[in-house]
């Protein structure tokens, strides 16, 4: 089964370590270019309903800024408390300068 994916922005639209909210199909995302790559991760901290595109992003981490759960870019788990869950993380490709992400979660 090959994966759909759907343009969510275009990469000249994103900054280093600087998340981007988008929506996909009604779920919120955000984006991260961070260390040469692109990542995308569900927006929403698994802690506390607060979105994660609002935090800080360092060492491929994106960190809430509510209570400081720190999430990875590549697996979604958490590595700093009070969050205990991961999010969801989805797969991106990049076509020249489009940012293209599927729902399909790879973790």
């Amino acid at each position: 089964m090959s994966l759909a994916f759907v343009r969510v922005c275009g990469l000249s639209e994103l900054e280093d370590d600087t998340p981007k909210r988008v929506e996909l199909d009604g779920t919120p995302m955000s984006i991260v270019q961070t260390e040469g790559e692109v990542f995308a991760v569900y927006d929403i901290c698994s802690h506390a309903n607060v979105s994660l595109s609002e935090g800080e992003v360092d060492d491929c981490h994106i960190e809430c800024w509510l209570h400081g759960s720190r999430f990875d870019l590549r697996s979604g788990k958490p590595d700093a408390l009070p969050a205990t869950r991961p999010v969801l993380v989805y797969p991106v490709k990049i076509e020249g300068d489009d940012v293209l992400v599927s729902l399909t979660q790879e973790s």
